[in-house]
Order: C-alpha cells, then sequence, then structure tokens
C-alpha cells in the first residue's frame, strides 16, 4: 500500500493528542508519516505530541503563530511528503487496523477525496440512533451535494493544489466547502470504515443543538452558498475540558 501523510491539527489538545499519537502507533499499515500543525497552544501540546518521537519516527511537531482549521490543514499539506493524505483531529481515536482497511478501499475504488463515517459503537443508544442518522446524511449527499467531517478525511496533494486547499476564510463547514469543490473533478464517496472522537463537542453544545446547526448551514450552503462571513457565528477551538470550561 502507498505511503501516507497524516495531517493533525491541534489547539490545547494535551489531554487529547497522545491517545491519537499511541492509536497510530499501533497501527498495523506503517508507511506513514505524521504532521502535528499545532494553533498556537496555550498548554503542553507541543511537548506532549514530541514526547512520541520514538514511538513515530516520522514525526514532525509545527508550531503556528496563528490559529484556525483551514490554515492548519493547509499548512500541513505544504509539509508532508507524500502524495496521500489523511487529516484528523486531535480527538479521534482509531482501530489499529484503520489505514490498512482505508487504504485498500481507496486503491480498490481509485478515490482522491473520501469521508469516514462516525462510530458511536461506546455511546448510548440515544447517541448511536443520531450517529446513524448523520452517517446516512453524509451517504446520500455523497451523490449530489457532498458533506463530510473534517475529523478524519482523505483526500491527495494534487487534488488538494487542484482546488487551492481548504477556503481559510470559511470557519464553519470547511470540511464540506472542500469536498464540494473536489467532487468537481473527482469521484468522491465515504469509506466503510470509522472512527471514533471525543463526544465533549456534542456533550458541550448539546446532540440536537449541535445536528440542528450543521443541517442549518449546510441547508444555507446549498441555496446560497458557502459561508465567509461566520454568518452563523462559529468559534474555531471553542470546546473546553469537562473540568476546565471557562
Amino acid at each position: 500500500m502507498s505511503p501516507i501523510s497524516i495531517v493533525v491539527i491541534t489547539l490545547n489538545e494535551e489531554k487529547r493528542i497522545g491517545r491519537l499519537l499511541e492509536d497510530l502507533s499501533k497501527q498495523s499499515h506503517q508507511n506513514f508519516e505524521v504532521i502535528v500543525v499545532d494553533s498556537n497552544s496555550d498548554d503542553n501540546t507541543c511537548e506532549v505530541a514530541q514526547g512520541f518521537d520514538k514511538a513515530l519516527p516520522a514525526l514532525t511537531v509545527h508550531k503556528m503563530e496563528g490559529r484556525g482549521t483551514s490554515l492548519g490543514r493547509n499548512t500541513g499539506t505544504k509539509l508532508a511528503s507524500h502524495e496521500r493524505l489523511l487529516f484528523l483531529d486531535a480527538d479521534v481515536r482509531l482501530e489499529p487496523t484503520f489505514l490498512t482497511n482505508a487504504l485498500h478501499q481507496l486503491e480498490k475504488r481509485k478515490l482522491e477525496v473520501a469521508g469516514v463515517y462516525m462510530s458511536a459503537e461506546e455511546l448510548s443508544l440515544g447517541y448511536r440512533l443520531g450517529y446513524g442518522l448523520f452517517n446516512a446524511g453524509l451517504y446520500a449527499t455523497s451523490f449530489f451535494f457532498p458533506t463530510a467531517v473534517g475529523a478524519c478525511l482523505f483526500s491527495t496533494k494534487r487534488a488538494h493544489e487542484e482546488i487551492n486547499g481548504f477556503d481559510e476564510e470559511i470557519v464553519l463547514c470547511e470540511d464540506c466547502d472542500y469536498v464540494r469543490r473536489a467532487s468537481e473533478t473527482w469521484r468522491y464517496r465515504m469509506l466503510p470504515v470509522s472512527f471514533w472522537f471525543d463526544p465533549r463537542r456534542l456533550e458541550q453544545d448539546g446532540f440536537f443543538k449541535m445536528g440542528l446547526t450543521y443541517l442549518k448551514a449546510n441547508v444555507r450552503r446549498f441555496f446560497f452558498g458557502e459561508m465567509r462571513n461566520n454568518e452563523m457565528n462559529y468559534e474555531f477551538g471553542h470546546y473546553k475540558d469537562a473540568d476546565n470550561k471557562c
């Protein structure tokens, strides 16, 4: 299987970045590099990440002066050595066979850009039902108006450069905009694999409130185009730890 560059964006994730990097160190497919792009964190995120330099020999930790999801992913792509890309958020968790299974599907289906489903295996019934509906929406829209979860998204340097990367003016649904533009040139599909991520996002925003926010955002995008002026007032990195909600 082809090598892959894994770009992980972080902002004050010292409590979570280690778990993801440990997951990556245990992958059955080991032909990859990891590029941690930090948005000038106030905590020890970079130090914790750098501590994995022995477990992950091909590890780069890059601290930016600015902040931003799209800025971080674009910066990581510029530092990437390999053609195949995987964008991850710091609170993602992966099974040991994730890369092997995903790369097999990408090569088998000849996909440049592809999304990944969210797993709710360890969550309550309510969350599982909600995730099921969300995943169904990801699958359905992939055929006509692609949406995606940027926390776990595959691409290539060729596709990334062709569409000029992530739009740094977009704060909400920048991942959906990315795959929509990519789908105008390449076939976009969801892979039959899944990832798990920390449910604090849902717990802090509220499950239904967050779902409604993204539903409204994508309906608005469908009819009026992308939101480049933060029309829905979404703040990057607003999630806090349960014991530190200031």
